[in-house]
């Protein structure tokens, strides 16, 4: 594998793991939201992400075998929470809003894997690098 192969490989997933945490960031922006009906509520976006495991599946955005690209964004399945809330401008003739399907606890650990998953990244272009120039300094000898 040349080293372009593990810059390219390493730098697609730090682009997929900035996309969760993007995601992830907006989630929680949105957490305490609230709509009149279940329709209008805010749902958790979520990156779904697909391996290039054969040359067919890469492309300009994603030139590398091995490499990741995101592949869409997806909705939360979860049902939004109705809460009764008389007293909110948006509740309905019942006196209901309908919370957004979020977990706070559930986007920070979201948010933890993504960072870690980035650092790894990192530390393979590190890596990577470190063993370049290793290989210079030894031709230089």
């Amino acid at each position: 594998m040349s080293m372009d192969n593990i810059f390219g490989i390493a730098g697609s997933a730090l682009n997929a793991q900035l996309t969760r945490m993007n995601a992830t960031a907006s989630n929680l922006a949105n957490a305490g939201t609230v709509s009149t009906t279940e329709k209008e509520a805010f749902r958790a976006k979520r990156p779904i992400f697909k391996a290039l495991v054969d040359e067919q599946m890469t492309n300009a955005g994603a030139p590398y075998v091995g490499g990741v690209k995101i592949d869409r964004m997806s909705d939360d399945g979860a049902t939004p929470v109705r809460v009764s809330d008389p007293k909110n401008p948006l509740a309905d003739a019942q006196g209901y809003v309908f919370k957004a399907n979020i977990s706070e606890v559930t986007e920070m650990v979201e948010m933890m894997a993504a960072a870690r998953s980035y650092q790894n990244n990192v530390e393979v272009i590190n890596t990577a690098r470190q063993l370049m120039m290793r290989t210079l300094d030894i031709t230089k000898a």
